[in-house]
């Protein structure tokens, strides 16, 4: 199994910045691309950024310029810098890795449990 875990969250004013930092642990093999999403009160969750072991970043339109996604591949790890935070960024924000574990070839989504971003204006 693969575990995914967030920190980093919490409350701040607008124009604020925070770092989100994800984890993967556990039975991978190779994971072939991490991200963050968000989901805010009655919306859908949507992609915030996303980047892959070779190192392609994307970004949803309303972060571009705001936010940074990092990745060591080594550890396993993704952070995401956030800045100028504007209060339309609350969300409960998610981690995700694409990985493909030693039991099996093929590859699975594994999802962090969320943390709360809250900007306040």
């Amino acid at each position: 199994q693969v575990q995914v875990v967030e920190s980093g969250g919490g409350l701040v004013q607008a124009g604020a910045s925070l770092r989100l930092s994800c984890a993967a642990s556990g039975n991978i093999f190779r994971i072939n691309a991490m991200g963050w999403y968000r989901q805010a009160p009655g919306k859908q969750r949507e992609l915030v950024a996303g980047i892959t072991s070779g190192g392609s970043i994307n970004y949803a339109d309303s972060v571009k310029g705001r936010f940074t996604i990092s990745r060591d591949n080594a550890k396993n790890t993704v952070n995401l810098e956030m800045n100028s935070l504007k209060p339309e960024d609350t969300a409960v924000y998610y981690c995700k890795a694409d990985a493909t574990t030693y039991y099996t070839s093929r590859r699975i989504d594994y999802w962090g449990q969320g943390t709360q971003v809250t900007v306040s204006s």
